[in-house]
């Protein structure tokens, strides 16, 4: 889990949203990504995201 006061500042660096942790990755709902988290490091690259399809987050 990724500290409260960490995920507070952090944002998606391609729509500057506000992230949301789900298991091992931070999701952008703006975005459509998902961001890796590894050994309890967020990898903030874009080329590293996963893309997200509309049926992904639409129950986030």
């Amino acid at each position: 889990m990724i500290d409260k006061k960490l995920l507070d500042i952090l944002v998606c660096p391609v729509s500057k949203d506000n992230l949301i942790q789900i298991g091992d990755e931070l999701i952008s709902k703006k975005g459509m990504l998902a961001f890796p988290i590894r050994e309890g490091i967020p990898v903030m690259l874009e080329n590293e995201a996963r893309k997200l399809k509309p049926e992904d987050i639409k129950d986030l």
